[in-house]
């Protein structure tokens, strides 16, 4: 059994077929088309597998079975099924004749062989229509675009919870359907084709494709409609366009009852002109008992119009039978009483009008159809208003119907109903009494009867009838009906289908629509088996204005209308006319011909008819309508003969029996034209021969032979030409036909010269026919001939083109000949391609050799369009003749192959036109640019016909003619010449030039379309990309292309595009950003639909391809960024006002794409309805809704900033939109930029993964394509969606490539990434939030698992938040004006804090789609996991430390200029936070030293200096890269403490954008040193200036710079000579005071219940601080609330007045290191700050006297006193001004201890002061005065009262017996010591002075003297002792 060749194929190699295995199947035709041999050849291209081993003669004999078909073929067949109905390329459509009960067949049976212009006539009205279904292109779109609202960060962040509540309402909503979704681009939300959604599961990709996204309303018959010179199909007009008006009689009531049948006329007739424009629709009403059961349905009668007009009426005429003389009246039926027939005259009545044949006139009306103002009175009419008045200009009918139509015929069934009919009552009805002619009925002076007592009911119904096409004529000639109703026109179904000539019944594909289940719509609501009943009675009225419209006849109509007028006798007469048609006047007897139109409906043509009876009249006249079918043609002889009978109305048994009194003739050959009123005689006899002038003189005439008898005609005829030069055309036509002529021809070709002076009228009537002919002349006469008919056939076509009405390129009626009419003669000739190429050729080479050819040449390129569609069409016709019957159904027929002869010729032909094209462009002639969109029309139709490859020779011809960057005129042309080729149905299928080639015509586009994009000119640059994105679009979004093999089949023919971007980038560059944005789309879906082994083969060319391959993706995601109106700010509290527009052009089109302004003129056509179903979007429109200033269109947008030049920025228009559309181009927005960013995510994960297996070339040391990629993902603005999709891919990429982006040289990379997902962290959005918070943690794991440690990925963080606080505001105002901590700090807060969380973390990860163990980090030669959730919880911390640091700092803003010491505090704070950071620390240090120095703080200042520089020192000690060891480092920890923390190796090598070890020098470390020196000198403290000189001075040293080591040689002996000095002042020198402040109240927040001690300069006393502090805080608080505690005693907090705050100032003392805080001495501080040492303090005191007996002072013997002890938090001097107190100690002194401890101070002092060693004789001075002080304040007379004191207090009576024995001795023993002291200070003393001193000394002695004597009373031993 053989296998069908495809699975031969298959099995053999089944990939050969995996893409598009079609064949092109080729058409020999031998010199006999009938008998053609075919043989058929490769379809798309050679499969590989023939290349190779497999022979081609099994692919030909697989090729050569004629049903061959691929899977694929099958499949694209299926999909093209609905517009091939029966598999053929074209599309038969039946003409219909006007009338469907008149038949004109029988005298057109005559042997019309013997006149060959009448059989081609009769086969151009009555032979199928032919249409080309593939001429115009089919394009089924299945893509339903519905857009998401994206959540993006900002105030709306809420709207995410809005979004779920609309949608849970949509869930739950019975009564919601897709029609009431919000819709975005004309169509509904939600509704996509189940093949994409399966499509999209299967793939597993990211996001939808962002091609929808970037053309929502992608529309191609728009899109095609643009190209220049683009063909519009015409519809096929069957009568004319306009109007159709359907009129239905209903019913016909009297008062006086309806006993007597009734009948009438109804027309269309113009009042202005008196003029009938259609012939009778002919009705009858008859009484119930006269009707026949089996009667059907009234008909309709359908009358057209051309537009409407006041003047246009309905003429109804009503008539009954003839009344019997003396019988009952007419006048019945018009008596005012409402008296009712007798039974008796009933009965009469119907006996009379069954035996009464002969009618008369009863009544008329006429109804005006489109004016109001016109009454009873006037025009007749009794409706109310005209019945189509209000329907003028809109599409409905007058509101006030005075029925609906829903009325109930007369047998009972449902009238008409369609929604738009109205009922017209016609109440008063004008009686006539006599006889009348139409035209009489617009007298004036006429008579007046009384009005008919009835009403006509009528069904009026207008229907459009615009561009009609016979699609939609069913087989019977009824029209169908449009729906006028605008819900129902949106849903454009067609009527089902009626069959007819043996085809399958016509359909429109463009105007279809499906309906899920295969079935198709109805129109109007009709069922479809009803459509084919309703209308089948349906009476076409003649329209005869169709004779005098400048119109080609489409129908077959050859008849003559009748109207006998008047007849004047000389007595009265009962009259009526009898009309019968004659061949001749031979034979009396012989029959009439059977031409006479009957007035019963649906009747055959009769021999006669007879008119109405003029009763009693002596001028007897008529209103009656004759219709006489006319033979083919006639000669003299043809005749109507009118014969004239008188009736007699007496009452008779039988039916009246007419008496001829006489006839009138009229020739047709003298009169059939005439359309003037015409006079005949009457004769009254009938003679043989009467008709010839021997037998007129036989003839006897009445009235004495004069012209009493009077009518008119009207001819109406499309195959009886007016115009006497066609008919001699016809005639020379036929002659040469038959061969009847001479052979040379000479009267046919004066014929043919003739028609070019036939009036234009006459010649577009006939202009089907005359092309026809002439066609077959050229196709098969002569070459004098051929010429002759093609010049007369170039002539035609010019003067019919001149006669469009609207200018049009293509005449619609030349359009309409060659797409509807051309049929080729059907096959009964040869075809017309061969001799129409070869005389148009012969034309053309003439021409371009150089010969003379006239104007007509110019004439022929203007009208080339329609010879080469003529051309193609015969092709196209010949093929599907040959194939018609051989072809299974829905088989393709395949292409033909041109003979080698007429190809040559129509390759000469087109060179040579092409060269026109050339030449004339240059000239700027339009012509030339419309003859190149006809050239590519040719190649596009001939694409479908025959062979392709033949058609590729045409489109290399072209190309080579244009080769290169033409003139911008020339590549205008080229471009549109590719747009037109490429939009063929089958531009995918095409094959290669060669069977080893892909696609020629797509490798020639992307060829020439990048050539264009480096083009000078801009415009062609935005055609060439904008041509790219339409056939992209086109591609996707086809039906036929949906499969997944399908979409890879395009994404690689197009590919080679992107290949040559990569190769000339700069060429993408130098585009703007709009055509960037154009190409940059395509690349992503070319990219997007690729398979994954070609787009690796893209990444393994080079490594700077591969990095050119991701700038383009960097460009997609930078001009794809959606910019919210807040991106400036990073959360919607931001304080920072939004930034400016990027310079952007202010056009939507040109900022964003052209595809905008036809999405948002579908968004602007639909009002939203604002109901809670509808969900949230329309919701959130503000109240400016309805405003009027804001335009509700795109181009009123426009218009209205260009006029108030808005056009400044893209805000400001955005602005001016209305919020409907500001809102749809913000979704739209949005859509596409999320579409595009998570396209690009998806590109970058299968660049990762590839890159993994190191199979692609890229630079694996940094990894700089994913890198760049990530930082711009992140600094972009981007929806919720993208953020989902992008953490597990970054948790994917840092598991592949961890190391190296984690390594030294992606710092940068690193850096930006912690940055950005810090600033997430801080967004409102949860979802987004938390997922930064994964982020986070995703870098931690790497750095476990890379570095084993966060070190460094702590400075990185610690970087990168400094920088964030400079765009978060971390503080927000209050509403009392003060502020607080922000939701951005806060919310930060929680991540970090998130972050460190154990607990949570397990869920986090899951809800971001990353597996739990993500963050389990095992290094390579590793075990273990290196997690520690510990030192994670210290990375946590540390931000969050920076985190309040940065948030306090903020909090003082507005404080910092009054509260100092706390702004100090706040920058002391940001440098231990951000310590990890050498940089960081050091800018905080240095913005803290220079506050210092705005308060001179001089000491301070140094310290923050000596900081800096030891962090500097601490880095080149640790890298070993300077002079410096770590002893010297510990020195100046000696100075200052703080420098004790360690800098890590991490943080002093980290070189990340400015921040590293490139600032940490050896210079920079001198600087601070100096800038420190040169600060503690300003503060007096020049021993710490020693120890710093002393770290210079090697570095000047090792430099051996001698001038540097001089100065500092200098200094330091400045230095020595300053503490000298300061040590042999007499006054103690102190470098500061100190106080303890204590704070009380819950208005101090932080420093409630806290002390400090503050230092200050050395002049502040204790008034000047207390005034000083209450200061700062009174401005921070109310003054009102602030107290001060005036004791230095413990503070009870509890006991103070609630609501107020207290300050506590006491004045401490520092204290030394080797002090004894327990001695009982009073603190003398010069004697421990004598010695040259560190003034450095972190422990200060102070006493505080008191008594136990409550008393608030006493005696010596009473007084304890307390000493308090203060631990501060460092060492002063610090780099603040004050330090928390840490630790306070206090102990109690007794009286005796205060008294003893009192003197031993005055003996310390003086010791002091006699033993210490002086130098020199020189400082004999200062020791004097020194000492003379100290004397003074000892033994003085006037000062002794403190020792003798302590004795009278003590040592007398009862005190000296309270005290212990101990206590006693240690008095007693100190007192003896310090006389003795006193006593050797006086002998010194004696030695020291001069004469001078000799009275001081005296007092001292004697003073000394007196204190012994004293003092002996209480202690007698004294006296032995001194």
């Amino acid at each position: 059994m053989i296998k069908e060749p495809y699975e031969i194929l298959n099995a053999l190699k089944p990939q050969a077929f995996s893409i598009f295995p079609t064949f092109w199947g080729i058409v020999r035709l031998d010199e006999v088309s009938s008998s053609s041999q075919i043989e058929v050849f490769e379809r798309k291209h050679i499969p590989s597998l023939f290349r190779g081993s497999l022979s081609l003669s099994l692919y030909f004999s697989a090729a050569l079975i004629p049903s061959y078909r691929t899977p694929a073929e099958f499949r694209r067949c299926q999909a093209m099924e609905n517009f091939s109905s029966n598999g053929h390329r074209f599309q038969r459509i039946p003409h219909q004749s006007w009338a469907a009960n008149v038949k004109l067949d029988p005298l057109l049976d005559e042997n019309l062989e013997q006149w060959p212009h009448l059989s081609e006539l009769v086969q151009c009205y009555t032979a199928d229509l032919v249409k080309d279904e593939n001429k115009y292109g089919h394009y089924e779109s299945t893509r339903q675009i519905s857009f998401q609202n994206q959540i993006y960060e900002g105030p709306d962040t809420d709207i995410e919870t809005e979004m779920r509540l609309a949608d849970a309402r949509l869930a739950t909503g019975e009564d919601t359907t897709v029609d009431e979704l919000p819709t975005t681009s004309g169509r509904p939300f939600g509704v996509s084709s189940s093949a994409d959604v399966s499509q999209l599961k299967s793939l597993k990709l990211f996001g939808s494709s962002p091609l929808p996204a970037y053309e929502p309303a992608f529309d191609w018959e728009s899109e095609r409609s643009m190209i220049f010179g683009q063909r519009v199909p015409e519809t096929h007009e069957q009568h004319g366009s306009g109007l159709k008006i359907s009129v239905k009689v209903l019913s016909l009531s009297f008062q006086a009852g309806l006993v007597e049948p009734f009948y009438g006329t109804i027309c269309l007739y113009n009042r202005e002109r008196r003029d009938k424009l259609s012939e009778d629709f002919i009705f009858s009403v008859l009484p119930m008992e006269m009707k026949d059961a089996k009667t059907s349905n009234e008909p309709r009668a359908i009358f057209y119009l051309d537009a409407p007009s006041a003047s246009i009426c309905l003429l109804i005429q009503l008539e009954k039978p003839a009344t019997e003389e003396g019988g009952i009246t007419p006048s019945v039926y018009s008596r005012k009483e409402p008296v009712h027939l007798s039974e008796r005259e009933r009965q009469k009545l119907q006996v009379w009008s069954r035996i009464m044949p002969y009618r008369e006139s009863f009544a008329w009306a006429i109804v005006p159809l489109f004016d109001n103002s016109i009454g009873a009175s006037s025009g007749g009419s009794a409706s109310p208003s005209s019945p189509l008045a209000s329907a003028v200009s809109g599409s409905s009918f007058h509101e006030e119907v005075p029925e609906p139509i829903t009325k109930i015929t007369l047998d009972g069934k449902l009238g008409y109903s369609s929604g738009s009919s109205v009922v017209v009552e016609i109440s008063n009805l004008n009686k006539v009494k006599e006889s009348y002619t139409e035209d009489s009925l617009q007298d004036p002076k006429r008579k007046i009867h009384k009005p008919v007592r009835g009403t006509l009911r009528l069904e009026i119904e207008k229907l459009h009838a615009g561009h009609l096409d016979l699609e939609n004529i069913s087989e019977g000639g009824s029209m169908t009906n449009d729906s006028l109703d605008a819900s129902e026109g949106a849903t454009d179904a067609t009527l089902m289908k009626q069959p007819g000539n043996g085809f399958d019944g016509p359909h429109n594909s463009n105007s279809r629509q499906r309906i899920p289940d295969g079935k198709e719509l109805p129109r109007n609501g009709l069922k479809a088996h009803e459509s084919q009943d309703l209308h089948v009675n349906d009476f076409n009225a003649f329209d005869f204005r169709v004779t005098a419209r400048n119109e080609p006849f489409l129908q077959l109509f050859h008849c003559l209308y009748v109207y006998p007028l008047t007849i004047s006798l000389s007595r009265k007469r009962n009259l009526f006319i009898r009309v019968e048609l004659r061949k001749d006047d031979a034979d009396i007897r012989r029959q009439p011909l059977e031409a006479v139109c009957p007035r019963e409906p649906a009747a055959l043509p009769q021999k006669f008819s007879h008119t109405q009876v003029a009763v009693g009249a002596r001028v007897a006249s008529y209103h009656d309508e004759l219709k006489v079918s006319l033979p083919p043609t006639w000669t003299s002889l043809h005749h109507l003969l009118f014969t004239f009978f008188h009736v007699d109305l007496q009452t008779k048994l039988e039916a009246p029996k007419p008496v001829v009194i006489g006839y009138a003739v009229l020739p047709l050959s003298a009169y059939a034209q005439s359309r003037s009123e015409i006079s005949l005689p009457i004769m009254k006899e009938l003679v043989p021969h009467y008709l010839q002038d021997a037998g007129k003189e036989r003839l006897d005439y009445l009235e004495d032979g004069k012209n009493v008898f009077k009518l008119r005609l009207r001819l109406c005829s499309s195959l009886y030409p007016a115009n006497e030069r066609i008919r001699d055309f016809f005639l020379e036509y036929d002659r040469h036909s038959l061969r009847t002529s001479p052979p040379w021809g000479s009267e046919l070709l004066e014929a043919i010269n003739s028609l070019k002076n036939v009036d234009s009228t006459a010649l577009l009537q006939f202009l089907h026919p005359i092309l026809n002919m002439l066609l077959h002349l050229i196709g098969n006469g002569g070459e004098t001939l051929q010429v002759a008919a093609f010049r007369a056939m170039v002539n035609i076509l010019t003067r019919v083109q001149q006669e469009s009405v609207d200018d049009a390129e293509r005449n619609r009626f030349l359009v309409m000949y060659v797409d509807y009419a051309f049929e080729d003669f059907g096959g009964r000739q040869p075809p017309v391609y061969p001799g129409l190429s070869t005389v148009w050729g012969s034309l053309a080479r003439s021409k371009a050799k150089g010969y003379r050819v006239g104007p007509v040449y110019d004439d022929v390129l203007a009208m080339a369009w329609f010879f080469l569609e003529l051309i193609v069409r015969s092709m196209a016709l010949e093929q599907s003749r040959l194939f018609y019957h051989s072809l299974p159904l829905g088989e393709d027929v395949p292409p033909m192959q041109l003979k080698e002869g007429v190809f040559r010729c129509i390759m000469q032909l087109y060179d040579c036109l092409l060269t026109e094209v050339h030449e004339r462009c240059k000239k700027g002639l339009s012509l030339a640019k419309r003859l190149n969109s006809s050239l590519a029309f040719f190649c596009y139709d001939l694409l479908s016909v025959i062979e392709p490859r033949q058609v590729f020779e045409l489109v290399s011809l072209y190309l080579d003619k244009f080769s290169g960057l033409c003139q911008s005129v020339l590549h205008d042309c080229k471009l549109t010449y590719l747009q037109i080729i490429c939009d063929h149905d089958l531009f995918v299928e095409m094959p290669g030039r060669d069977p080893s080639d892909r696609n020629y015509l797509a490798s020639m586009l992307i060829q020439e379309l990048f050539l264009t994009l480096d083009h000078d000119d801009l415009t062609q640059r935005a055609k060439a990309a904008r041509i790219l994105v339409v056939l992209i679009c086109k591609h996707e979004f086809d039906a036929r292309y949906l499969k997944p093999e399908d979409k890879l089949y395009i994404a690689q023919l197009y590919f080679p595009l992107i290949s040559q971007i990569l190769d000339e980038m700069p060429v993408f560059y130098n585009l703007s950003a709009v055509e960037k944005r154009e190409v940059l789309i395509v690349v992503l879906q070319i990219v997007r639909n690729l398979d994954d082994s070609s787009l690796i083969k893209a990444w393994q060319q080079s490594i700077a391809r591969t990095r050119l391959f991701f700038k383009l993706l960097e460009e997609c995601l930078v001009l794809f960024e959606h910019r919210k109106p807040a991106d400036a700010m990073i959360i919607g509290n931001g304080s920072r006002s939004a930034v400016g527009d990027t310079p952007a052009s202010p056009k939507y089109s040109d900022r964003l794409s052209p595809a905008i302004n036809n999405y948002l003129s579908e968004a602007s056509r639909q009002e939203p309805q604002r109901t809670p179903e509808n969900g949230h979007l329309w919701q959130r429109v503000n109240s400016q809704l309805s405003s009027p200033s804001q335009p509700y269109s795109l181009r009123e947008a426009l218009a209205q900033a260009q006029s108030s030049r808005i056009g400044t920025s893209t805000q400001a228009l955005r602005e001016s939109l209305h919020p409907i559309l500001r809102q749809k181009l913000e979704l739209w927005e949005e859509n596409l930029s999320a579409a595009v960013s998570l396209q690009v995510l998806e590109i970058t994960e299968k660049f990762s993964i590839t890159a993994a297996t190191h199979g692609i070339a890229t630079d694996y040391g940094k990894f700089d394509c994913v890198t760049a990629i990530f930082m711009s993902f992140f600094s972009r603005n981007q929806p919720l969606t993208f953020w989902k999709a992008l953490f597990p891919v970054f948790n994917n990429i840092f598991n592949l490539h961890g190391a190296t982006l984690m390594a030294r040289e992606n710092d940068r990379f690193l850096k930006q990434i912690a940055f950005h997902l810090l600033r997430l962290a801080v967004f409102r959005n949860d979802n987004i939030r938390r997922r930064a918070v994964v982020g986070l943690q995703i870098l931690v794991r790497s750095s476990f698992c890379y570095f084993l440690q966060t070190s460094r990925l702590r400075v990185m963080l610690t970087i990168t938040l400094s920088e964030l606080m400079s765009d978060v505001q971390v503080t927000q105002m209050k509403p009392d004006g003060t502020l607080e901590e922000s939701g951005e700090a806060r919310r930060l807060r929680k991540s970090l804090e998130e972050l460190a969380d154990e607990l949570k973390s397990p869920a986090l990860l899951s809800e971001c789609g990353i597996p739990e163990q993500a963050l389990v980090a095992v290094p390579e030669k590793c075990t273990e996991n290196q997690w520690s959730w510990s030192e994670v919880k210290c990375l946590s911390d540390s931000l969050i430390m920076a985190l309040d640091a940065s948030l306090e700092h903020g909090l003082l803003g507005p404080v910092m200029n009054i509260d100092r010491y706390a702004a100090t505090e706040s920058f002391y704070k940001l440098a231990i936070s951000f310590a990890p950071v050498p940089d960081l620390h050091i800018m905080w240090l240095l913005h803290l030293c220079d506050a210092h120095q705005e308060m001179q703080s001089w000491a301070e200042a140094a310290q923050c200096a000596v900081a800096v520089a030891g962090v500097v020192m601490q880095a080149l000690v640790s890298r070993n890269d300077g002079v410096w060891s770590k002893d010297q480092v510990a020195a100046l920890r000696k100075i200052c403490p703080m420098v004790s923390s360690e800098i890590t190796s991490e943080a002093s090598a980290a070189e990340v954008e400015g921040y590293g070890a490139s600032k940490l020098t050896v210079d920079s470390a001198v600087k601070y040193l100096q800038l420190a020196n040169k600060l503690f000198s300003q503060a007096e403290l020049y021993h710490f200036c020693a120890s710093i000189l002393e770290l210079v001075i090697p570095v000047y040293k090792s430099r051996r710079a001698y001038g540097q080591l001089a100065k500092c040689h200098t200094m330091l002996t400045n230095i020595y000579e300053s503490i000298l000095e300061q040590e042999s002042s007499p006054i103690p020198f102190t470098d500061a005071t100190y106080y303890r402040v204590g704070f009380y109240g819950d208005k101090f927040g932080k420093l409630d219940k806290k002390e400090y001690v503050y230092r200050e300069p050395r002049d502040v006393r204790l008034g000047d601080m207390m005034e000083k502090i209450t200061h700062v805080y009174e401005s921070r608080l109310d003054g009102k609330m602030l107290k001060i505690i005036q004791d230095s005693g413990e503070v009870k907090a509890d006991r103070l007045e609630p609501g107020f705050c207290y300050l506590q100032v006491t004045a401490v003392d520092p204290v030394m290191e080797d002090e004894d805080l327990g001695s009982r001495r009073e603190r003398i501080f010069s004697l421990s700050t004598g010695s040259v040492r560190a003034r450095v303090f972190d422990r200060f005191l102070f006493d505080t006297p008191f008594t136990k007996n409550g008393k608030t002072q006493g005696g010596l013997e009473d007084q304890w006193k307390r000493r308090t002890v203060l631990q501060t938090e460092g060492s002063f001097p610090a780099l603040v001004n004050r330090l928390l107190v840490v630790k306070s100690e206090s102990m109690e002194f007794s009286p005796v201890e205060n008294a003893i401890g009192m003197i031993e101070t005055r003996t310390a002092a003086l010791r002091n002061e006699l033993e210490e060693p002086r130098s020199s004789e020189g400082d004999q001075l200062p020791r004097l005065q020194s000492l003379q002080r100290i004397l003074q304040g000892s033994v003085a007379v006037q000062v002794n009262s403190g020792v003798l004191s302590v004795c009278t207090a003590f040592l007398s009576g009862e005190p000296a017996a309270r005290l212990r024995s101990q206590e006693l001795q240690q008095l007693i023993a100190a007192l003896l010591e310090f006389m003795a002291v006193c006593k050797r200070a006086i002998r010194v003393h004696f030695r020291l002075i001069g004469e001078e001193d000799q009275e001081f000394h005296t007092q001292l002695v004697n003073g000394f003297q007196s204190l012994t004597a004293e003092l002996s009373h209480y202690i007698p031993a004294i006296l032995s002792e001194l």
